[in-house]
């Protein structure tokens, strides 16, 4: 299996949409993703993360559906190829803070000093990050238990049940790598391989993939929000390794690639990072 995360275009918050910029990213998101092999699709609730998807659920003829009845968000429903499901645990985070508690006075529970982390190292800690003092003024500890939860029962409908830090599946279609022979043979070894799998696209944000990335494997979301930049529009993914039949790991391939981008002459934008971006 593969989990492909694709964080929102270029946004335009004040509307809740995309910049003209984010529009350019994603027609170029559906372009690379045109010809996947997608299992199914699914999408967070927030207009900027449907923008993003409209071009490739277009090019996949897939329809965007809210398919969660109003009163019960939590219900997963069976995966469905010819539709987009729309599930509110896939918004954006929303957990403010104090803005005077925050080393630069905002109310996002993230996007912290260095010193601020020297001071409070239990924010890296992966059994009690929701000790630390940012965290126990807000709601993002109890909003990354319900995110768990709801990831996990999702995977369980594609057949991957949590078993402490892994999965475990019926182990019935073998490893994931069979097909590997370390002799310098590889491109063949590949070409030859079965290179179908299954594979799931999240059009989502910031916060929650990163939330969502923590679990899968295994750290603190804090490790990942403030080591990890995930531009706008760009891919992340994951791949199920089942080296022991019924045993899964998931293994990050790449986070934040924007090599359709870099094809396409688009900078990268630098929402979501403090620093100028690589565009080579």
């Amino acid at each position: 299996m593969k989990l492909i995360f694709i964080r929102h275009a270029e946004p335009d918050y004040e509307h809740d949409s995309l910049t003209e910029k984010g529009f350019r990213e994603a027609e170029l998101v559906a372009a690379r993703a045109k010809n996947w092999h997608v299992g199914q699709f699914y999408c967070s609730p927030l207009g900027r993360a449907q923008a993003t998807a409209a071009p490739t659920l277009a090019a996949h003829r897939v329809n965007l559906t809210t398919v969660y009845p109003d009163p019960a968000p939590d219900v997963l429903y069976t995966p469905d190829p010819k539709k987009a499901i729309v599930y509110p645990w896939l918004r954006e985070l929303h957990a403010p803070v104090d803005a005077a508690l925050h080393p630069d006075h905002r109310s996002i529970p993230w996007d912290l000093t260095p010193a601020y982390l020297n001071d409070n190292p239990l924010l890296l800690d992966r059994e009690r990050w929701g000790e630390a003092e940012l965290m126990t003024r807000c709601d993002l500890e109890h909003q990354a238990h319900w995110i768990y939860e709801r990831l996990d029962g999702l995977l369980a409908l594609h057949g991957y049940h949590r078993d402490g830090l892994c999965y475990r599946t019926d182990g019935t279609h073998g490893t994931s790598n069979y097909f590997m022979k370390y002799d310098g043979s590889s491109i063949a070894c590949m070409q030859e391989a079965e290179q179908e799998e299954e594979t799931l696209v999240f059009f989502c944000h910031l916060g929650v993939m990163m939330t969502m990335l923590s679990h899968l494997i295994n750290t603190a979301p804090h490790a990942m929000l403030h080591g990890f930049f995930v531009p706008p529009a760009s891919v992340t993914v994951l791949s199920a390794e089942e080296r022991i039949p019924g045993e899964v790991y998931f293994r990050v391939q790449t986070a934040g690639d924007t090599s359709h981008f870099r094809i396409a002459g688009e900078p990268v934008s630098y929402y979501g990072g403090f620093a100028m971006p690589f565009q080579g």
